[in-house]
């Protein structure tokens, strides 16, 4: 991962998951800890290498790609750990993954891997929207939920490690239907971001951005055009919940390969579809033991 300075305090570890690090005299935090140990040796080792400070951690979102190595991490250095209180209910039992993706069932075998269900870690402090200190660093939680519960965003120094709140362009492009949980808090979420004064952003998965709101816009676009499509397939017949599931796959040329991957399309899925429900421009009802979503 190749280290990137952005600021005299603020650095990022540009990869398929960013990692920001925040340096002030013999302080200095990480923001995020990437998939697993592997990463984090990498990481430590720059830091080390450069004789950079790592006594503190800041995990952004309980999703495996950006706490996996954070248990090594721990092992390894003498770190206080931040995490958002909803978050650190899972960071703490990584097993909730999985369990919620699995609709509450105990999960199977094949669920129970490294991008669902990282190590558990401690939490320190659980961190709420607002401003807080890390040796004699001040830096500011904006909260950015929607694609987890309660994600926070860090800004120190002028610079907003804005996590998932939302994606480089390439990365939409990629995914095709983003991971989210809650539609209308995604788009709340890209609105405050638009309002966020800050020298530039970087995103969970993308580059560093001065001009990032262009980005965001792209983003609001991207999930408003998701729910017109949705919105669309539903002009003729009800259509079940697994029906809706196929048609937006198809629609997004999406084939998931495994059940972890169809999963995680299910739930960004339903969350489009709560957003029509909660617009009343559909409504999910139950016929015959069956979940239908129509207009």
């Amino acid at each position: 991962m190749k280290m990137i300075q952005l600021t005299e305090k603020c650095f990022y570890f540009q990869g398929a998951v960013n990692i920001g690090y925040i340096r002030s005299g013999k302080f200095g935090m990480l923001i995020d800890a990437g998939l697993d140990a592997q990463t984090a040796k990498k990481v430590c080792r720059q830091l080390t290498e450069l004789s950079f400070p790592l006594t503190h951690l800041f995990i952004t979102h309980a999703h495996a790609d950006h706490y996996g190595g954070a248990a090594y991490i721990q092992e390894k250095h003498h770190v206080y750990t931040f995490a958002s209180k909803e978050e650190a209910a899972i960071l703490t039992n990584p097993i909730l993954e999985p369990l919620y993706l699995f609709q509450g069932n105990k999960p199977l075998p094949e669920l129970r891997n490294k991008f669902l269900e990282a190590a558990p870690i401690l939490i320190d402090e659980e961190a709420a929207e607002g401003e807080h200190q890390f040796g004699d660093v001040l830096f500011e939680c904006i909260a950015f939920p929607g694609h987890s519960l309660m994600q926070l965003g860090v800004k120190a120094d002028g610079i907003l490690f804005a996590a998932d709140a939302y994606f480089g362009t390439a990365q939409l492009k990629k995914h095709k239907i983003p991971y989210i949980i809650d539609a209308e808090d995604t788009l709340q979420s890209l609105e405050k971001l638009l309002t966020t004064k800050c020298l530039g952003a970087v995103p969970g998965h993308g580059t560093y951005e001065e001009a990032f709101q262009e980005t965001v816009k792209q983003n609001l676009e991207y999930h408003q055009h998701v729910l017109s499509v949705l919105y669309n397939m539903l002009s003729g017949d009800s259509l079940t919940h697994e029906q809706i599931i196929q048609k937006m796959c198809r629609q997004f040329d999406v084939n998931p390969p495994s059940l972890s991957s169809w999963l995680l399309f299910r739930t960004a899925i339903t969350a489009y579809a709560t957003k029509l429900v909660k617009d009343k421009k559909a409504q999910m009802v139950v016929e015959d033991a069956i979940l239908y979503l129509k207009r």
